[in-house]
């Protein structure tokens, strides 16, 4: 058996959120120092309407001024396939990133919108330069 737990580090990347409107529900940046991956990890609850896709963006400054959206190279799995809809209910999807800023967040944009639903999200990072991780 190997050793998962030392070797990643979870972070909220997104509050759990009720989302009711059609907006950008914007998550926490995320410090990717010292590793070399990380995987998005998203749930959502209970859905009544509308479409959630998840929007990775990336940048060099630690308050994400100069985020951009991440090219599909830089992704692992599609931004388009981890879209929930209000069929979702309690579904769990993943993105990851491979590319080489500093800086990400993961955001969910909202459409069709009116009572909405909840959304959270976990970043795991891993391929970490020091080892155990606390």
């Amino acid at each position: 058996m190997n050793d998962l737990h030392n070797n990643v580090k979870a972070e909220v990347a997104l509050n759990t959120t009720a989302i009711s409107t059609n907006t950008t529900t914007v998550g926490n940046i995320i410090d990717m120092q010292g590793y070399g991956s990380i995987e998005f990890i998203i749930q959502s609850g209970t859905l009544t309407d509308g479409t959630y896709t998840p929007l990775i963006e990336e940048g060099a400054v630690a308050n994400l001024s100069d985020a951009a959206a991440v090219a599909d190279a830089d992704l692992l799995g599609t931004e388009a396939a981890a879209v929930f809809a209000a069929t979702d209910d309690n579904t769990v999807k993943k993105l990851g990133y491979i590319g080489n800023s500093r800086y990400i967040r993961i955001s969910i944009v909202s459409a069709s919108t009116t009572s909405g639903g909840t959304l959270s999200a976990v970043s795991v990072k891993g391929n970490a330069g020091d080892m155990p991780v606390a």
